[in-house]
């Protein structure tokens, strides 16, 4: 997979979960999985991200075999259509699995922390690793959300991790940085982050960018009573954030909504074009 591109790459979520925050359940079956990665294939997307465990705030765990049992069909079928993948896990046995089956990327939302073998799965294999800013798993995000300079620690941090890839043999023309928008983040966390986009690609790794349809775009749509917008009502306000990051400089975007976002993409492109 090659990382250094002249485009925005855009990876399409496929959530093969009951319980994602945004679309848990809807692709749990394998027909239905198949057929949303054909789709948002077909409408532009570059990688499609499937995830077997759901990291919304709050969530519980499951074991890795759930996992693997949710994923590695999937995997496998789209393996089959020749449709580029990367696989959404913190577990190095399910991503070992993953990239056995077809996949090409690992997205990492815990940038390593979560497994200590994760670093050894990727070295072996070679291939692309997503690295997110990440303080702990899913029931503990809220009480991690503390900062004094969210930008200079989020930066800080995820030097760190990839010092440790480094060290554990991964190579570091392969290593992309996530800022973890949402994840051990306030709303006003997250929103200085997306505002200091090139702080973080100033740290010299292609940076992809997460905000589709996530709470603090709920936070700032909600109604006159206080009630957030719900997830799959903010899609105006992803492609707004899409377009933002990547005129920021970001590598890609981690979306739900591919087609909107591709055309987005397509606009501010023919604008550059005609500057």
């Amino acid at each position: 997979m090659v990382l250094r591109r002249s485009t925005p790459l855009v990876m399409g979520v496929l959530n093969v979960t009951p319980d994602s925050f945004s679309d848990g359940g809807r692709y749990a079956d394998l027909e239905a999985a198949v057929a949303h990665a054909r789709q948002m294939t077909a409408e532009g997307a570059d990688i499609v991200d499937v995830g077997g465990e759901s990291t919304r705030p709050g969530a519980g765990r499951v074991d890795a075999a759930t996992e693997s049992a949710r994923v590695l069909p999937v995997i496998r079928a789209l393996r089959a259509e020749g449709i580029a993948m990367s696989i959404d896990t913190t577990r190095a046995a399910v991503a070992a699995a993953a990239l056995e089956a077809g996949v090409e990327l690992v997205n990492d939302v815990s940038g390593g922390l979560a497994d200590p073998d994760m670093g050894r799965v990727v070295a072996a294999a070679g291939c692309p690793w997503v690295l997110m800013h990440w303080r702990g798993h899913s029931r503990r995000m809220a009480e991690l959300a503390v900062y004094g300079d969210v930008v200079k620690e989020v930066a800080a941090e995820l030097i760190e991790r990839v010092d440790a890839a480094v060290a554990a043999g991964v190579d570091p023309e392969r290593i992309i940085l996530d800022p973890g928008l949402g994840f051990a983040k306030k709303p006003e966390h997250t929103w200085r982050l997306a505002a200091h986009l090139p702080d973080l690609i100033a740290l010299g790794h292609p940076v992809l960018v997460g905000s589709s349809r996530k709470s603090h775009l709920g936070r700032l749509l909600a109604d006159a009573e206080g009630h957030d917008r719900p997830a799959e009502d903010r899609e105006a306000a992803t492609v707004a954030t899409t377009v933002l990051s990547v005129a920021a400089g970001a590598w890609g975007v981690r979306v739900h909504d591919v087609r909107g976002n591709v055309d987005a993409i397509k606009v501010w492109q023919a604008m550059k074009a005609a500057e």
